[in-house]
């Protein structure tokens, strides 16, 4: 009996220090230059290896091969079997991943940073560079990173094709509306009938509460902008505004107004229904 405690004891405590040693709490999309681990197989082994960034195929996994834990923690590796490098290219999504300690890196014989690594680390303060790792970020939801390369990017030519609406779209995503507010203003003085620029500034103005202000946008859009795209978007998002501040008279007015553009679109029309239900109610 005390044997068997024994051993319960000692595999509890190895579940508990293999447990310690490696988290999987950090998404894909924060793992930019980092030696990661996934999830361990049904043999125990997790598989690892270095994420970061290719400016052509985006996330980039570079796999090195599996490690063990064994019973005092310390990782066993087995290299992969596979000559030269094998690449897989990383699609954004909800799986976490494990940082590897530096304390670990001598074990798993790998240097913090890998020396092939330079050749993806050309121009990195470059304006193209920066602009591009923003609008990946921004495409994979981490606004507030994206904001760290669009700012630096912002401090050497504000004029850069594109920035300012990327920045927009970061504020807008970070809750910050009188920054996106304000930059995509000055977006329009250049290309005032621009679809994707007026549909941001239309977003961030219904978020502020300048619903007024957002339809007068919107109608200019409707009447100028031979780019139909985001019609029934900006009208819903106007729409959805008056609903939750639950204004019954702007709503229907402007859901008389815009009813081309909501009942045109089958996202959209379902919803702006319901809300319309909802608001007799």
């Amino acid at each position: 009996m005390n044997k068997i405690f024994t051993l319960l004891s000692f595999l509890f405590v190895f579940h508990i220090s293999a447990q310690n040693t490696i988290q999987f709490d950090k998404k894909i999309v924060q793992s930019e230059d980092k030696w990661v681990a996934f999830s361990a197989d049904s043999t125990g082994a997790y598989p690892y290896g270095f994420i970061y960034i290719d400016a052509q195929a985006g996330l980039t996994f570079d796999w090195e091969g599996t490690f063990k834990i064994d019973p005092t923690g310390k990782f066993i590796p087995k290299r992969r079997e596979i000559d030269g490098q094998m690449k897989v290219r990383l699609q954004p999504n909800n799986n976490l991943v494990a940082f590897i300690p530096e304390s670990k890196f001598e074990e798993l014989h790998i240097d913090k940073v890998p020396d092939w690594l330079k050749f993806y680390k050309t121009d990195e303060e470059s304006i193209k560079r920066l602009y591009n790792w923003g609008y990946m970020y921004n495409g994979w939801n981490e606004c507030q990173k994206a904001l760290e390369f669009l700012e630096k990017a912002q401090k050497i030519d504000p004029e850069y094709k594109g920035l300012r609406v990327e920045l927009a779209y970061s504020y807008n995503c970070l809750n910050q509306y009188q920054k996106a507010v304000d930059i995509l203003k000055v977006a329009l003085k250049k290309e005032p009938l621009d679809a994707y620029t007026n549909k941001e500034l239309i977003y961030a103005e219904t978020k502020n509460g300048n619903l007024q202000d957002a339809e007068n946008v919107c109608r200019k859009v409707f009447k100028e902008v031979a780019d139909k795209t985001y019609n029934a978007e900006n009208a819903y998002n106007i729409l959805q505004a008056y609903y939750i501040k639950k204004d019954i008279k702007n709503f229907n007015n402007w859901f008389a107004e815009a009813n081309s553009y909501l009942m045109s679109d089958q996202r959209f029309k379902p919803l702006a229904e319901q809300m319309k239900v909802e608001l007799k109610q």
